[in-house]
C-alpha cells in the first residue's frame, strides 16, 4: 500500500477535476441489482453454500457486463458504457438471460424488489470492507445492515453533460437529477414490505438509505457550485475505514477525510485512500465523471428494469425532453426546502406516498409523456416504447407505484401479513 503523504490541496484539486467530466452526452450505462430467491418458494432462505455454488457457476459465463456480489448475496450486473440506449438494453438483457438460465438450473431466480419482502438482513460476504462497513453503520442503528444485505436497485449512469449552461449542461443536469430523483423514487417505488410486514412506505429501500448515516447518504448543497460542493462534501465526510495489511479495518469515530489529511493519523492518507473513500459515499446522485443516479428501486418482472433506464435516459439526453422535465420538476424545489436529499420533505413524501402524492403524480405524468416523445429520437425499439407505455398506463396514469400492486404470493402461499 502506498504511503506518500497526500495533501489537502491535492485532494481538493483532484476531486474538482474528476467529479464532472464534461462534453456531449453520449454514453449510457446501467447497474441492475437483484435479490436471489428460491425458484419455488421465495420465502425460503437460500443457504450460503447454495448461493456460493451458484455464483461460482455464473463467473464462468461469457458476460459483457461486470458481475459482482453484494454483501448480503444480492447479484449485480454493471454494463459497460454504451453508445446508445438500445446498445445498453440489448447487452444487459442478453447477460440477464444467461444468468437466469444458469440460476434456474439450480432452482434459483432473480427477484426484483427494492427491499427483500421476507428475509431479514444477513451477510453473505465476510471481508474487511464489509466488516468495517457493518461496524460503522451499527453505530447509528439497524438501517445500515438492511441497506447492505437486503436492498436492490436500478442505477442509471449518464454523462455529466456540457460545460456550458443549457438543458444539457452539467449544472442543469446536476440540479435536475436531485429534483427529478424524487419523481423517480415515487414512480418506481417497489418495496412496501420488509420481513413479512408492511412498513408504511412505498419505498422502504429509500427510507432505509435515508437513515443509514448522518452524512454519507446525503446530497451536497445544491445552491453551491457543483464541483466545489462535491469536493467539500467528500473531504468533510467521515472516514468509514482505514485500510491496513494486518488486522481489522477501522477508523476513529467522527474522523473526516479532511482531518485525516491534516493530522496524518492513524497513518498518512494517500491518493489511493481518497479513491477508496469515494466508494464508501452513497448520495442519491454520485458524480464519478459521469452521473450515477442511485435512487430507483429494483423493478418487478424480467424486463422491468428497462423502463426506468429508458425514461431516465430520455429525460436527460434528449434536449426537448430535458427542458420539459426541468420545467415539470422546478417547482418541487420549494417543497424540498433547504434540507439535502433524501432527507427533505419532497424525497420523504416520494418514498412514503409514491404516486399517490398529487404533485408527484402530475410531475411524473409530464415527464413520462416527454420521455415517450423522445424515445424514438433516441432509437428506442417499439418493444421498449411499448414497455414504457404499459408502465405509464398501469401506474402513472392511475397514480400507482409498483408498490401499490399486490405482491405475488409464493405457490400455495398467502401474501405477507
Amino acid at each position: 500500500m502506498l504511503t506518500r503523504q497526500f495533501t489537502e490541496t491535492e485532494a481538493d484539486d483532484l476531486l474538482r477535476c474528476i467529479c464532472f467530466k464534461t462534453g456531449p452526452p453520449r454514453a449510457v450505462g446501467v447497474e441492475v441489482e437483484w435479490l436471489v430467491h428460491d425458484l419455488h418458494d421465495p420465502r425460503l432462505p437460500v443457504e450460503h453454500d447454495r448461493l456460493a455454488a451458484a455464483y461460482a457457476s455464473l463467473r464462468a459465463l461469457p458476460l459483457r457486463s461486470a458481475l459482482t456480489v453484494e454483501p448480503g448475496g444480492q447479484l449485480e450486473l454493471s454494463s459497460l458504457p454504451a453508445g446508445s440506449l438500445m446498445e445498453c438494453v440489448d447487452s444487459v438483457a442478453a447477460d440477464l438471460r444467461a444468468v437466469r438460465t444458469a440460476l434456474r438450473a439450480r432452482d434459483l431466480t432473480l427477484a426484483g424488489h427494492g427491499q427483500d419482502p421476507w428475509q431479514p438482513p444477513r451477510r453473505f460476504l465476510h471481508e474487511p470492507r464489509y466488516d468495517a462497513m457493518e461496524a460503522h453503520f451499527d453505530r447509528t442503528g439497524p438501517a445500515g445492515r438492511a441497506m447492505m444485505c437486503a436492498s436492490a436497485s436500478v442505477q442509471v449512469c449518464l454523462d455529466a453533460g456540457y460545460e456550458e449552461p443549457g438543458p444539457l449542461g452539467f449544472g442543469r443536469r446536476w440540479r435536475l437529477a436531485h429534483l427529478l430523483g424524487a419523481v423517480l423514487v415515487a414512480a418506481f417505488a417497489n418495496s412496501p414490505w420488509r420481513e413479512g410486514e408492511r412498513t408504511g412506505w412505498r419505498s422502504s429501500r429509500q427510507a432505509v438509505w435515508a437513515d443509514i448515516d448522518p452524512v454519507r447518504s446525503l446530497a451536497p448543497p445544491l445552491d453551491a457550485e457543483p464541483r466545489a460542493a462535491w469536493a467539500a462534501y467528500v473531504l468533510d465526510a467521515p472516514v468509514m475505514c482505514v485500510r491496513c495489511d494486518d488486522g481489522p479495518w477501522d477508523a476513529p469515530q467522527g474522523l473526516t477525510f479532511r482531518e485525516w489529511l491534516r493530522s496524518g493519523e492513524p497513518r498518512p492518507a494517500t491518493r489511493e485512500d481518497l479513491d477508496y473513500h469515494l466508494t464508501t459515499l452513497f448520495p442519491p446522485v454520485r458524480p464519478r465523471g459521469h452521473l450515477e443516479l442511485r435512487m430507483i428501486d429494483a423493478q418487478p418482472g424480467e424486463d422491468g428494469w428497462i423502463v426506468p433506464l429508458a425514461v431516465t435516459t430520455a429525460l436527460f439526453d434528449d434536449q426537448e425532453a430535458a427542458e420539459t422535465a426541468y420545467r415539470a420538476v422546478k417547482s418541487l424545489a420549494e417543497r424540498a426546502g433547504s434540507a439535502p436529499a433524501p432527507r427533505n420533505p419532497l424525497w420523504a413524501d416520494a418514498a412514503r406516498s409514491g404516486l399517490a402524492d398529487p404533485e408527484l403524480r402530475e410531475a411524473a405524468a409530464l415527464c413520462f409523456a416527454a420521455a415517450l416523445e423522445a424515445l424514438p429520437r433516441l432509437g428506442a425499439t417499439p418493444e421498449v416504447r411499448a414497455a414504457v407505455v404499459a408502465f405509464t398506463d398501469r401506474h402513472v396514469a392511475r397514480g400507482l407505484s409498483p408498490a401499490d400492486i399486490p405482491l405475488a404470493p409464493a405457490p400455495g402461499k398467502d401474501t405477507p401479513s
